[in-house]
């Protein structure tokens, strides 16, 4: 059960946690953890002194942010672990590569990413997967002129957000 959790908060980590402000000096001892965190994090007990410093914030932050969750995102969370767990290496790796290129973004160009997501994932289902099948229908000069569209719609003013 503990190996579930210390994965968990490594998947954390590994997901959410390279865009966690860092504590200054960053000298998270065992003892400035809360009793919970500590049980998370209690295979990294002996060893929490000879760790990076950096690794020991994240992995506090990691646990404190799973203690705050309620019992269905505590699931949830667990669910996206298992399903991080279960990608390949080569997966793994694309992903980081690019959530590090999300993160280099212009904070304009991540919004409206974040924004395009968003009235995806609002869509019903199975519009989603019409859409996802279209997509991957096309051929890889159909999918950049469809960015290049949609990127430039983005550029000009809707209607609704045109001043009068």
């Amino acid at each position: 059960m503990k190996t579930r959790y210390q994965f968990l908060i490594l998947a954390l980590v590994a997901l959410g946690g390279a865009n966690l402000a860092l504590a200054q000096d960053n000298d998270t001892s065992w003892s400035s953890l809360s009793e919970q965190q500590r049980e998370l994090l209690a295979p990294y007990a002996e060893n929490w002194s000879t760790l990076d410093g950096e690794r020991r914030e994240r992995l506090a932050e990691g646990a404190r942010r799973f203690v705050a969750m309620d019992a269905n995102q505590r699931a949830a969370a667990r669910d996206r672990f298992q399903n991080w767990r279960n990608l390949s290496d080569a997966e793994r790796e694309a992903i980081r590569r690019r959530y590090q290129e999300f993160q280099n973004l212009p904070a304009q160009e991540k919004a409206r990413i974040r924004d395009n997501f968003r009235r995806f994932r609002d869509l019903p289902p199975d519009r989603r997967q019409q859409l996802r099948d279209r997509f991957r229908d096309m051929t890889p000069d159909q999918r950049q002129k469809l960015r290049d569209r949609l990127r430039q719609r983005q550029v000009r003013p809707r209607p609704a957000d045109r001043p009068n």
